[in-house]
């Protein structure tokens, strides 16, 4: 306990201090971040969210959403005050029943101020009521909802959920999710896991939602529009909904022709990384403009773009890895992207492997041979290229290239042994890149930092010496463009945003 002197004239206010008891005196506000190095303002401390319930109402032809969130968490320190990240208008906010006070501050912060201070440790519920039209709304320059001809679509990295629901919003906080939308007769609403019910009235139909796993805020979707919708069952029992906007016009046969592949896909990666971690399967193509694809989770987000050139299982294998690789396991900060880029696009070349269109091998000789040293491509570090570097072409190429090395180094059985563990030591939590480092050098029983080292943190190409004893790129002739080189190269551009 800090002494300081008074003076005479202080003394009225220091009566009243000593009223105040020491244990709210302690209290003060979360953290407006949560930590993140490349996204100070991301997240917020002093709390971990267990789950979520919306309860909304959207009308597709103003692009007006209203409802109610539900947020469960418990303290993590003695709370004065905290904040949700989000942008839409809010109405009224109660914490444990009670009416709090709230403001908003920054690019996208709610701070909300409880009628009484919150001891750490304290389960709180609070409830949020809204209402905003999510296209209006902008943060840092850009918007990350997308609005289509027959509705809206959330479907955004690092960032999305701000625009239609409050939250802490990092992948460091995964939670549960109940999502109920409301959505005009003749519009569909597609969200993540189990479709729990339908209901109509007035009008009006409402979709339930559930996902029973945790799961990172920017990997919760949510998309009103026109639908064909399919459903089955995959081989290993995993039931699976897709959804096909009405609208897709020539690009609809190609979106099919891949997606409908989604549980075969599933089934094959299993093989490779361990059982699929969730309870429901599929994917959604609304009709967007964007050119990237999402993982949202165990229902990935394809925009149209994706198959102008005809079927691309390529794409869809991309975000079925990342429902191991970024999902269930997730960053823990946003500098080890590589934990979910670079499996996501080593999984591209196991299936060109399995369907006899060029190895692991030959894709990983045809990258390191196909851009020279002085290509910037080289001066990007996977394992922590930046925030303007996250969703870089190296993150995913070098990154795929760096696995392939250590698979050459430590052989097929560790490696193998690695790729289905790690999903499996660190489901639905979260990992870093010195973590994956760790837990290689553990399986494999080898020293590796040299290794990780060159191929994920050097700004430069290795050398043509290191390569070779790496068994990358090691004949004397040119290797040849793998077949499946072109349906990769054209999902290059998956995550890459607008904004």
């Amino acid at each position: 306990m800090h002494r300081r002197i008074m003076a005479p004239g202080a003394l009225a206010a220091a009566s009243l201090m000593l009223a105040i008891p020491a244990s709210a005196a302690s209290h003060s506000p979360g953290a407006p971040g949560i930590g993140d190095p490349y996204y100070p303002a991301y997240g917020n401390g002093g709390y971990d969210v267990s789950h979520y319930d919306l309860r909304l109402r959207y009308q597709p032809a103003t692009d007006e959403l209203a409802g109610t969130a539900t947020v469960l968490a418990k303290t993590t320190q003695d709370l004065s005050r905290f904040n949700l990240d989000f942008l839409l208008d809010v109405q009224e906010v109660r914490v444990n029943g009670a009416k709090a006070s709230f403001a908003t501050s920054g690019e996208h912060e709610l701070e909300i101020t409880p009628k009484k201070p919150l001891a750490k440790g304290t389960a709180i519920t609070v409830v949020v009521r809204y209402r905003g039209v999510p296209s209006s709304k902008e943060a840092y320059g850009f918007t990350a909802w997308l609005r289509t001809p027959d509705g809206g679509v959330a479907a955004g990295e690092p960032e999305a959920a701000w625009w239609w629901f409050p939250s802490n919003d990092h992948p460091l906080d995964k939670a549960t999710y109940d999502v109920s939308v409301q959505v005009p007769d003749g519009t569909q609403f597609v969200s993540n896991g189990t479709l729990q019910s339908t209901s109509s009235r007035a009008g009006w139909t409402r979709y339930s939602w559930r996902s029973n796993k945790p799961q990172a805020t920017y990997l919760a979707t949510f998309a009103a529009g026109r639908f064909d919708v399919t459903t089955g069952t995959s081989e290993s029992g995993i039931p699976i909904i897709n959804a096909y906007s009405k609208d897709l016009g020539d690009r609809a046969g190609a979106a099919r022709a891949s997606i409908e592949r989604t549980g075969e896909i599933a089934d094959w990666m299993s093989e490779y990384f361990g059982p699929y971690p969730y309870d429901a399967l599929g994917g959604y193509v609304p009709n967007t403009t964007t050119g990237y694809a999402l993982e949202t989770q165990t229902r990935p987000y394809y925009s149209p773009r994706n198959f102008a050139n005809g079927s691309n299982t390529a794409v869809v294998v991309h975000e079925l890895a990342h429902q191991w690789w970024g999902d269930s396991v997730s960053v823990k900060d946003w500098k080890d992207i590589w934990i979910n880029e670079g499996f996501a696009r080593y999984a591209q070349w196991l299936w060109s492997e399995h369907e006899g269109e060029g190895t692991a091998q030959e894709i990983a000789d045809y990258v390191y041979a196909s851009r020279s040293a002085d290509d910037a491509f080289w001066t990007v570090r996977p394992g922590d290229p930046g925030p303007e570097n996250q969703f870089h072409i190296a993150v995913y190429d070098r990154g795929a290239l760096a696995l392939q090395a250590l698979r050459n180094e430590i052989g097929d059985e560790a490696f193998f042994a690695i790729l289905k563990g790690w999903p499996q030591k660190f489901a639905h939590g979260n990992a870093s890149v010195a973590d994956f480092e760790r837990y290689a050098e553990e399986v494999s029983g080898k020293p590796l930092a040299a290794l990780f080292d060159t191929w994920l943190f050097q700004p430069s190409k290795p050398a043509a010496g290191t390569a070779r004893a790496a068994s990358i790129a090691k004949g004397s002739v040119a290797p040849a463009r793998p077949k499946s080189w072109q349906k990769i190269a054209a999902t290059n551009g998956v995550h890459e945003h607008e904004h």
